[in-house]
């Protein structure tokens, strides 16, 4: 596989997350996907992300930047958006915030099989 080729596909998966696209998550998340070092499997991860999109209505996943070296892909993402109430322990009750996710993945094939993600809490933080 290319850069090219796994850059689209993680250009597919970041659309369909952002249409919220359930049933179609398996086409580019293993059925067993580990998180952070934790195994989750696809159902685990599909419900963090329908909470994602619980406690932020308007979740939008915005690419920043992305560099793919198959099998990896490494994301910088952007988010500019208003969560219901609690965000990662931080009250945010409804206050629009931005921050960016760091996040690096391993695909096997054309589907996502480990995650690696930290999240700027420090910029929420000073939003509020």
């Amino acid at each position: 596989m290319t850069k090219d080729d796994l850059s689209g596909i993680y250009k597919a998966y970041i659309a369909c997350l952002n249409r919220q696209d359930w049933p179609s998550l398996g086409r580019f998340v293993d059925d067993d996907v580990q998180y952070n070092g934790k195994p989750v499997g696809l159902s685990g991860y599909r419900e963090m992300l329908e909470g994602d999109f619980q406690a932020i209505p308007d979740l939008y996943f915005e690419i920043d930047l992305l560099v793919s070296d198959p099998p990896h892909v490494a994301s910088r993402l952007r988010f500019d958006c208003t969560p219901k109430g609690i965000l990662f322990g931080l009250p945010v009750n409804g206050k629009r915030v931005s921050f960016t996710e760091n996040v690096f993945y391993a695909f096997r094939g054309e589907r996502i099989e480990t995650v690696w993600s930290l999240i700027d809490k420090a910029a929420i933080e000073a939003q509020l």
